[in-house]
């Protein structure tokens, strides 16, 4: 299953609260959605790729409880600054997040207002799917496991992170 699977069979409708929290169709949110994922999952990539990246992301998929994002609507409204947190950590800045939506809107002819108001609910969406898929693999526990157990990421990263992300963040386009 790729993020977009998860977000779409998210137990809280999460494209369905998003498009009527701001006045669209569930077809425009997907297809932000989809727009989206890939630049979002290449800062995942990116920022794993730093020193202590991979520590970072395995102690906030962990302790974040993001996944709730994807079971309850109610939760999801109040993510953005979650979100937002998010943000900063995968794409660096708020001209990363501005350009991505940016991008988006002209692919999609949503506001670009509205996808900056969207971005952080998505990113929030984004951990929620790489926790709750990592958790079914079994592998963030792995990953988890090797890095407190005092193994560098370097050494604890190689072959499960590969499959972890190449599983995980790979299929993030549903074409």
């Amino acid at each position: 299953m790729n993020l977009m699977e998860a977000i779409l069979g998210g137990g809280g409708s999460p494209v369905t609260s998003m498009a009527k929290q701001f006045g669209l169709d569930e077809g425009q949110v997907t297809q932000a959605i989809q727009q989206m994922i890939p630049a979002l999952t290449n800062g995942v990539k990116k920022n794993v790729q730093k020193k202590g990246g991979l520590e970072g992301l395995l102690q906030a998929l962990n302790q974040g409880g993001h996944e709730r994002y994807l079971d309850d609507a109610g939760a999801l409204l109040g993510a953005t600054d979650d979100g937002n947190g998010i943000l900063g950590h995968i794409l660096g800045s708020k001209d990363m997040s501005r350009a991505l939506a940016d991008r988006t809107a002209k692919k999609t002819g949503i506001s670009s207002g509205i996808l900056k108001q969207m971005l952080p609910l998505i990113a929030a969406l984004v951990m929620g799917s790489l926790k709750r898929q990592g958790s079914n693999s079994g592998l963030l526990d792995q990953l988890l496991g090797g890095i407190l157990g005092g193994r560098s990421s370097s050494s604890s990263g190689g072959g499960l992170l590969g499959g972890l992300l190449g599983k995980i963040l790979g299929g993030g386009r549903k074409k």
